[in-house]
């Protein structure tokens, strides 16, 4: 198992460092990130040019990837034409730890990434523990009373809730508790940012404005789990070591939860690892439309104004996470399923 770790990880560092590449090469070539201050008559055509050194951008492609991945220390840059080192660069290098600067808010990237991670990790992990207890409970269900009523009519609306797009989603959420509870005198809920304008920071108004953002990213999420639940656990009930269990005697919940549940979680396992890494990269069209200040809203504000620090930093993130998470997935089954080895 050691070994295939760590050959896992070696295996991720050319297609990290591919990623890298193809993205810094996409969003170098995508325009100007300085382009606004053209706009602004207070910003001199000197200040501009001042500030494409001080960023490298007039650097080549390659010594700006160079400079991006371990610094620029190793060069001078000389604005005056006199051979001084009058414009100092944002001092950055991605290996050595440092993520460089945004280069809209002019804040460290680390600092810009601070203020919205932990918005989205309380967000985003509150939907998987969501998804996961509400799926599986359906799930089982489901699968323990197959085309039943019940099976058949939470089926249909699994095949709805999955068919719909996310936004189309929240905005039905909006305007059914935002908009109509309010015109019919009902407790409504509110629709965007974390707390209230007035300054009300408590637990009870954070939770009042989770409501609605959890709710439209769970319903297809919990629509998806629940269907690949329900079809595992059937074949794994079906299965001949379960009529054996209840050939013996064991007790019902005994077999459903202990037997089938564990060999049944496995392919459900893959779906929680792939769906992980989008907690860190965001809920991008949730985050947006509730107005919720996290990744996914940062990572729209950050290609809006095109932003490359902020975007490249995003995209490592992301693409760390789903090769992290992919081995995580792969370590769990084999210790779930005895018969699975990694040599």
């Amino acid at each position: 198992m050691t070994r295939y770790i760590l050959r896992r990880l070696l295996e991720a560092v050319p297609l990290l460092t591919l990623i890298t590449i193809f993205v810094f090469l996409l969003l170098q070539v995508s325009g100007d990130p300085l382009a606004y201050l053209a706009q602004d008559p207070r910003v001199r055509e000197g200040d501009r040019a001042l500030l494409r050194a001080r960023y490298g951008l007039d650097d080549p492609l390659p010594v700006r990837f160079v400079t991006w991945l371990v610094g620029d220390d190793w060069r001078v840059r000389d604005c005056n034409g006199d051979g001084t080192p009058d414009c100092p660069g944002v001092t950055q290098g991605i290996l050595r730890g440092d993520l460089g600067e945004s280069i809209r808010t002019r804040q460290p990237v680390e600092v810009v990434f601070a203020n919205a991670l932990p918005n989205t990790l309380l967000l985003g992990l509150t939907v998987q523990v969501v998804v996961i207890i509400v799926a599986l409970c359906l799930g089982i269900f489901t699968a323990l009373r197959p085309y039943s009523a019940v099976d058949n009519v939470l089926t249909g609306f699994s095949f709805i809730a999955f068919s719909m797009p996310v936004f189309l989603i929240a905005l039905l959420l909006v305007q059914v508790f935002a908009i109509q509870f309010r015109a019919w005198g009902l407790p409504f809920l509110p629709t965007g940012g974390m707390y209230d304008a007035r300054g009300d920071r408590s637990l009870d108004e954070l939770i009042r404005h989770m409501i609605l953002p959890v709710l439209s990213l769970s319903l297809i999420q919990i629509a998806g789990y629940s269907r690949y639940i329900r079809a595992t656990m059937l074949e794994v009930i079906n299965s001949d070591y379960i009529r054996t269990a209840r050939a013996k005697g064991l007790i019902n919940r005994r077999i459903v939860f202990l037997h089938a549940l564990k060999n049944a979680s496995l392919p459900i396992i893959t779906l929680i690892a792939l769906d992980i890494p989008g907690i860190l990269s965001g809920a991008v069209i949730t985050e947006t439309i509730f107005s919720w200040p996290g990744m996914g809203r940062l990572f729209i504000q950050s290609l809006e104004q095109l932003d490359p620090p902020v975007l490249m930093v995003f995209v490592l993130i992301t693409a760390v996470a789903v090769v992290l998470f992919q081995l995580v997935a792969d370590i769990l089954y084999a210790m779930l399923d005895p018969r699975v080895r990694y040599n």
